[in-house]
């Protein structure tokens, strides 16, 4: 079992050295952005990060953003990054963290939370659908990159 808390500017040093690890997982080289880009992020309150430890170490990270649905009229959470370090897999910390993302996010008001994952991602989509979140086949994603 790990400890889970709510991540502060004070974590950013290991909060970084993860999102690194994870990035590198969606094969993104290393990038000088990455750590004002979470900085902004935790000042700004614009993000709720929790971050897990295992004998006082980091080992995994939860990033939602919240944001509204006009359809739904309501708050809702995309739950944009989970990530567990390799070392520390297959222990259970997946799960705790998306416990606390989800109890974060109702706790909130918001009526849903929602992700998007690799299509090769398979542990991902089997931790999503083993915890019922449902596979969206309503709705086609598309993205405009620049």
């Amino acid at each position: 079992m790990s400890e889970i808390s709510r991540a502060t500017v004070s974590d950013l040093p290991e909060l970084h050295a993860l999102v690194e690890k994870y990035r590198a997982f969606y094969k993104q080289p290393e990038n000088d952005k990455t750590l004002s880009y979470l900085e902004q992020r935790l000042s700004n309150d614009e993000a709720v990060v929790f971050i897990a430890r295992v004998s006082g170490e980091a080992v995994g990270f939860t990033l939602l953003y919240p944001t509204f649905s006009t359809v739904s009229l309501s708050s809702i959470w995309l739950l944009n990054d989970l990530y567990v370090d390799e070392t520390a897999r297959g222990n259970g910390i997946a799960n705790e963290l998306m416990d606390v993302a989800e109890a974060a996010a109702k706790a909130a008001g918001a009526t849903r939370v929602f992700l998007r994952t690799a299509n090769d991602n398979l542990p991902a989509q089997a931790l999503y659908e083993g915890r019922n979140w449902v596979k969206d086949e309503v709705f086609r994603r598309y993205d405009l990159v620049f």
